[in-house]
């Protein structure tokens, strides 16, 4: 159910499935939205069927769908087409990831949609986006992490193709879907107007690429992957100490000599090869190699602490259980939980956006089982009918 924050008024009919469309739908609902996820009978989104399981529930799902309703329609069938209008008649905003055509073929595309309600917002998610000729392939996050650039940039110089270690594919695309679903609502309290929202994964590749599509058009070249290292700022990877790696980001002449200082290897900074950003990244094989000779006679925990009270910035490289662990992620509340009847208290990943205005709370709405709120969206929305 939906709880308070800035988008609490609204009703969001999510037609969405797996990840780039419930994400969105997720944000949307942390910011206070109520989330009707609208699934098919045949067993509902296809992330219910994915792992991990916890006592035959998905957690994949439930880490997604947390505080959401579910009522399973089959929009073929007459009895569920009544009750999905009747429900379109309430909502503010349509989120769907379907394939280009799908919801055309269904009769409700969005000029059908907006013809009948004008202040509809409508948020399509997918592969390609609703034109191009690429529209009516499908794709999953795999594919336009591949096709979108992000690949050719990732792992090490010389290695196999690498995905990056996260849907990023997918989460951008529910990401910039929600952003555009919160401008439209903006543009929408202005002139009394819906529109539709049209997010391609294979875009929001693209559009994340910053640096490396910066450096293709000022040079001509072609970047590749350059392991941990920044392409433009060094120093600023990771490094090796005595008992492990460390991350170090001296992003300016200012910090490049605080660390110089920290590592007790001041002459780093007055070296000729060392003495701006541009020529530290000309020579950043040599640079790398004194800092490690450096960092080699102490362990990352005795590193980390003098840098950090040296002001440089540096951090360790957690893996997740550490991650969810450390005390700043606790106190910014980043990890939440909600209750299952069947599976008990899960753990998941929380809000980033914080909101003066409204609380943050440790707990999140339950998961819903298939249909479990049929009975009651019918009943609250006034809908007589019954499939």
């Amino acid at each position: 159910m939906p709880g308070s924050g800035p988008l609490s008024s609204l009703v969001v009919l999510d037609l969405t499935r797996v990840l780039a469309g419930p994400y969105c739908t997720m944000m949307l609902l942390d910011l206070g939205a109520r989330v009707i996820k609208v699934e098919t009978p045949e067993g509902g989104d296809d992330s219910r069927r994915f792992g991990p399981f916890l006592k035959g529930k998905s957690a994949y799902f439930m880490s997604l769908n947390r505080g959401k309703e579910s009522i399973a329609l089959d929009l073929k069938a007459d009895k569920d087409r009544a009750i999905f209008e009747a429900l379109l008649g309430k909502a503010d905003i349509l989120v769907e990831n379907y394939r280009p055509g799908t919801m055309e073929k269904l009769g409700y595309g969005w000029e059908t949609l907006s013809a009948r309600h004008p202040r509809l917002i409508y948020a399509a998610a997918s592969g390609f986006g609703h034109s191009g000729p690429y529209a009516k392939r499908p794709a999953y996050d795999m594919v336009v992490q591949a096709m979108g650039g992000i690949m050719s940039l990732t792992g090490h110089a010389g290695g196999p193709p690498t995905r990056v270690g996260t849907s990023v594919g997918d989460i951008t695309a529910g990401l910039f879907t929600a952003v555009g679903v919160n401008a439209a609502l903006y543009h929408r309290e202005k002139t009394g107007q819906g529109m539709k929202i049209d997010v391609a994964m294979l875009d929001c590749q693209v559009a994340i690429l910053e640096n490396a599509i910066a450096r293709y058009f000022a040079t001509g070249e072609i970047p590749g992957p350059l392991g941990a290292r920044h392409p433009t700022i060094t120093p600023f990877e990771a490094f090796a100490a005595k008992d492990g790696h460390l991350v170090v980001a001296a992003g300016n002449d200012g910090l490049f000599q605080k660390l110089c200082d920290t590592l007790g290897r001041p002459d780093l900074a007055a070296n000729p090869l060392f003495t701006s950003n541009d020529l530290r990244t000309r020579h950043h094989g040599a640079l790398k190699e004194e800092i490690e000779q450096a960092l080699a006679g102490s362990t990352v925990a005795d590193w980390l602490a003098r840098l950090e009270a040296a002001g440089v910035p540096c951090g360790p490289i957690n893996n997740v259980g550490q991650i969810l662990s450390d005390p700043q992620i606790k106190a910014r509340n980043m990890v939440v939980h909600t209750e299952d009847k069947d599976v008990g208290r899960l753990n998941m990943a929380g809000n980033p956006i914080k909101l003066s205005g409204f609380a943050d709370p440790l707990t999140r709405g339950a998961v819903p089982d298939l249909d479990a709120d049929r009975a009651r969206i019918l009943k609250e929305f006034g809908i007589a009918i019954e499939a």
